[in-house]
């Protein structure tokens, strides 16, 4: 699990996100009611990173209505609230930094050898769902559903559908999907053009500052986007479920995230070599990330569950993505269930491993620079685009009261890594890759 600030948002299981995406529930998932009833499941999550940076707190709530012939309509609303201080991308430095806040009407401080984090950042999420499962005949399942969510920045839309084909007695299902989607991005004081130097105050009339930021604008846009998924659910036996699923992800139009920075630093021998390059107006450059206006995921994952001969099941999962942006990442999965009398505990173990993007910068040097014509056309010091490694423990507690109602809460730890170029100069006296721990809490019930 991963929270992504404008990625957006808190992260989701392996399997169910999987087929989430293309509105395919995973197995363990499926309404279970008798025709005529809803099956309704609530959770909050909590969500907390550690030096007061991003917090979170999610509330769900998700009904399906059972209809006679396996026939299933699903609503589900979604709230979400992230606050703290999130990584802008820029350096820290010797000496104090001061940023413009991404509406221009003000600015935040960050002191000397401190990680530069937009204190600033806050954002509310409200999302809608709903979808509608039945059955063609005895050997095909269609779903189709629609998704909306808004936030103060962000409107997004996506529609989904997809055809599953049963066979062998339904012991081996087929399943493909498509979803459609188109976002609409209006960042606060709109988006900003690709690695133009952000305007800061010091030493400018408001004026001269207003014409400086405006320079800096361009209008706001949208971006689409077409996910594909192929998938094979087999039951191997009476104790063993493995499924197989190629996903394929296709993006273009605005992908650069609006509130990210980079530094430039200055690479000339002398008294500032490796410290924040300054200017003759007597301000250091910041400069606003660029990334490209298309990109194509693919995806493999492999999910087995098994289950013992006292009733416990074992579940592992392995997921491969790779893009044409240069990030491969390597993801396993795996999960203990121990059944006691009306409860159960479930230990759980996620490793995340992550190659960093061909247009990752740390930061950007004088000479890359170029006295404001940039040599390079891309670049972003996001951490989340960076070589990574995460390793996140946890473990959930259920207990059911009946076939129908069932308590349960999830605890997680999360510590998150990052590594990549050290810098020269005065930069190898700047921790350049903080780590990020973070903790939730998951509490839910269903009825």
């Amino acid at each position: 699990m991963q929270l992504n600030t404008h990625g957006k948002p808190v992260g989701r299981a392996l399997a169910a996100a999987t087929c989430a995406l293309l509105g395919v529930q995973a197995t363990d998932t499926l309404a279970k009611g008798e025709p005529g009833e809803w099956d309704v499941e609530t959770a909050l999550l909590v969500y907390a990173e550690s030096d007061s940076r991003v917090s979170a707190a999610e509330p769900v709530v998700s009904a399906t209505r059972n209809f006679d012939g396996e026939r299933q309509l699903n609503l589900k609303l979604v709230a979400d609230t992230l606050t703290g201080a999130s990584p802008s991308g820029a350096t820290p430095s010797d000496l104090p930094q001061t940023f413009t806040s991404p509406s221009g009407s003000g600015s935040y401080d960050i002191a000397a050898g401190e990680a530069p984090l937009d204190d600033t950042f806050k954002d509310t999420r409200v999302a809608l769902s709903a979808s509608w499962t039945a059955p063609l005949n005895r050997d095909y399942t269609y779903r189709v559903g629609g998704y909306a969510s808004r936030e103060y920045d962000y409107l997004s839309t996506a529609v989904t559908g997809s055809l599953s084909r049963h066979l062998n007695n339904k012991n081996t299902t087929l399943t493909g999907g498509l979803s459609l989607g188109v976002d609409v991005v209006d960042p606060v004081g709109s988006a900003p053009i690709g690695l133009s130097r952000m305007a800061l105050r010091d030493g400018k009339t408001d004026a001269q500052f207003n014409q400086e930021f405006a320079a800096t604008r361009d209008s706001n846009d949208n971006k689409t986007l077409v996910d594909a998924l192929f998938g094979v659910t087999q039951v191997i036996n009476r104790q063993t479920l493995m499924q197989f699923n190629y996903g394929i992800s296709y993006s273009s139009g605005y992908l650069t995230d609006p509130y990210k920075l980079l530094s430039v630093i200055d690479d000339a021998s002398g008294i500032n070599y490796g410290g924040n390059l300054i200017e003759t107006d007597g301000n250091p450059v910041y400069l606003y990330e660029n990334r490209p206006d298309t990109r194509m995921k693919h995806a493999l994952y492999w999910q087995t569950k098994y289950m013992l001969g006292n009733g416990d099941v074992v579940d592992g999962s392995y997921r491969f993505m790779l893009d044409d942006w240069g990030i491969n990442s390597h993801t396993l999965d795996l999960k203990y269930r121990l059944r006691m009398a009306n409860s159960y505990l479930e230990p759980h173990f996620r490793y995340y491993l992550q190659s960093e993007a061909d247009f990752y910068k740390r930061y950007l040097t004088a000479t890359e620079y170029n006295n404001g014509a940039p040599t390079l056309t891309e670049a972003s010091a996001d951490y989340r685009l960076g070589e990574l490694t995460g390793l996140t423990f946890g473990a959930k507690w259920g207990y059911r009261f009946d076939e129908d109602r069932e308590l349960a809460i999830r605890a997680e730890y999360m510590i998150q890594s990052n590594d990549g170029d050290e810098g020269f100069g005065k930069l190898t006296n700047q921790d350049l890759y903080p780590d990020t721990d973070a903790m939730w809490v998951q509490l839910s019930y269903s009825f």
